[in-house]
């Protein structure tokens, strides 16, 4: 019960192959009392999926790119909640364009460009200033990652945001750690989601773990990054921010595949 008499925010829950959604399941497996955040056409795929919780949350409407959400968002939680421990940051988009054309960088768009960072990055930090009002002393903000040290086939300006969450996260870090908030990632290796299948070289990436991974690694299976998560959502990582922990099946860790 790592999580008990706590409130998570979890963004990003759309179905329940949703990375999200079993950070989510994990929470409240742990205790948490969980609250989703959905907006638009997807309200009713995500009600779907949170019924499938072992407790269906509440759902509030929050689009990271309207800032009039993102200000209702605290007084929100404040009447409903009183207050939150804790927000997993599960939000990411780039227009096609920006992933696995041809021309790579070349394909896309400044204003394409510009909704990948706005949506992937940039609500980083606008969400955890949406919700600092009612942050909890001691609590933690969680986003999911994926390496952005490298170039990967495909993810072109999606890696790029990654890169730039990852920068955002370490500046957080030293902005909210005086007011007792951690700020951390969670790089997992490729999972099949829903976001995944959008990505046109996904088989390429997935196919760079099954070689190189010294732990192997399940692309069906967000459990051990949800527990990461929720690991660091927890009062057992107190003096960790500014972090990635890669829970990837160690591909990180090692240049090339060992002998089969």
């Amino acid at each position: 019960m790592l999580l008990e008499r706590r409130t998570i925010l979890v963004t990003g829950v759309l179905t329940p192959s949703s990375i999200a959604f079993t950070c989510a399941r994990v929470a409240q497996e742990q205790g948490a009392t969980v609250v989703l955040t959905s907006f638009g056409r997807a309200l009713a795929t995500t009600g779907r999926a949170a019924r499938k919780l072992p407790v269906e949350p509440a759902i509030l409407e929050l689009d990271v790119a309207d800032q009039a959400h993102l200000d209702a968002l605290a007084p929100q939680i404040a009447e409903r909640f009183g207050r939150l421990d804790g927000v997993v940051h599960a939000v990411g988009y780039a227009p096609a364009a920006c992933l696995g054309q041809d021309d790579g960088l070349f394909a896309a768009t400044w204003d394409e460009v510009a909704t990948a960072l706005q949506i992937s990055t940039w609500s980083l930090p606008a969400l955890a200033k949406a919700v600092l009002p009612v942050l909890a002393d001691r609590s933690s903000i969680v986003g999911l990652d994926f390496d952005a040290t490298v170039a990967w086939p495909a993810y072109d300006w999606m890696g790029v945001a990654k890169a730039g969450l990852e920068s955002a996260s370490r500046y957080l870090a030293r902005d909210l750690g005086p007011q007792g908030v951690r700020v951390n990632l969670v790089a997992a290796g490729p999972l099949r989601t829903v976001a995944a299948r959008s990505i046109p070289g996904f088989r390429q990436i997935d196919a760079v773990w099954q070689d190189r991974a010294p732990l192997g690694w399940d692309v069906d299976d967000p459990e051990p990054a949800a527990k990461a998560v929720v690991a660091l959502l927890s009062d057992w990582f107190p003096a960790t921010t500014g972090e990635i922990v890669h829970v990837d099946g160690g591909v990180h860790a090692v240049g090339a595949a060992g002998p089969s």
